[in-house]
């Protein structure tokens, strides 16, 4: 899972910001990290974070153990944590969540179950974060777009 989003493109040669494989690895480890503590990585830590896989139970221990000692190497302080969901929205197939019908409704887009299942668990993802009130949302209609929805 090494392919950015073309509305990555913009800070993917620098990583100076998340990129959403690394956001989605994070809620899958549990791991809560500040865009001041992703800063203070060397651009080689950032590409391990990108590389390192975190599907499998132990995969994700691996993850959420390197990240810790990382975050705690380059701040001094161990990450937050976030909860783990157990059935995540973005695994779910089957239903639209209400915060990515609404969103897609104010740019006068629907999306269908149909589109949902074509979609995979990461731009599910994308679509999920890019969707939540409180985040900045410029890039949502790039994500509709790139994913073939509008």
């Amino acid at each position: 899972m090494t392919d950015f989003f073309k509305f990555e493109a913009e800070f993917v040669d620098s990583l100076r910001c998340i990129p959403m494989q690394v956001r989605y690895k994070l809620d899958t480890c549990g791991i809560k990290l500040k865009l001041s503590d992703w800063n203070q990585m060397t651009q080689a830590e950032k590409e391990a974070l990108v590389a390192l896989p975190c599907t499998t139970a132990a995969e994700i221990q691996s993850y959420q153990e390197y990240i810790h000692q990382l975050i705690v190497n380059r701040t001094g302080t161990p990450p937050g944590k976030l909860p783990i969901e157990s059935e995540p929205a973005w695994l779910d197939a089957n239903l639209i969540p209400e915060s990515i019908q609404n969103k897609a409704q104010e740019i006068g887009v629907k999306i269908t179950l149909t589109q949902w299942v074509s979609l995979t668990p990461l731009q599910r993802f994308a679509l999920i974060k890019l969707s939540r009130s409180g985040h900045e949302n410029r890039n949502f209609p790039k994500a509709i777009a790139e994913f073939n929805i509008a």
